[in-house]
């Protein structure tokens, strides 16, 4: 079942339980899954790594400005957008551990002979690739720059 199918499963139930929450989260993805779908030289679907990165994208931008109404002491706006936060991220493949994060960045410095920040570009281009939907960019980045600056 793709992602389309899993949230408008999602939707449904969502409907039936009247979760405005989780229903405006819903649509949210569902209204980017049509936008990419439709998108000029999308072609006829999207594949499961298109959809993994829609979903970070909308995971990101929620946490973005859940961060922004907080540091604005605007604690009524920022709990709906976590709460989204928290149905979207079921679409997301399970997530690593830091330590799990870890070990693959220091893998990877090891087997790229990375000795520094002049490298981080590379290192980071492999670790994101390697563990694409599995772990956040910004997590990835403050790990790689704590190893490469030690």
């Amino acid at each position: 079942m793709g992602l389309e199918e899993k949230v408008m499963t999602e939707m449904k139930t969502a409907m039936k339980a009247k979760d405005t929450v989780a229903l405006e989260a819903l649509r949210a993805v569902k209204s980017a899954i049509l936008l990419a779908k439709t998108e000029k030289g999308s072609g006829t679907g999207l594949a499961e790594a298109d959809e993994i990165k829609l979903v970070q994208k909308l995971v990101k931008q929620r946490k973005d400005s859940a961060v922004i109404y907080q540091e604005q002491g605007r604690e009524d706006l920022a709990g709906p957008e976590l709460a989204q936060v928290a149905v979207i991220e079921k679409f997301l493949p399970e997530q690593l551990t830091e330590e799990e994060i870890e070990k693959v960045v220091v893998q990877t410095i090891d087997a790229l002979g990375a000795s520094g920040m002049k490298d981080m570009g590379k290192v980071m281009g492999m670790v994101s690739k390697e563990l694409a939907g599995q772990a956040d960019g910004k997590t990835i980045s403050t790990i790689v720059k704590a190893k490469l600056s030690s």
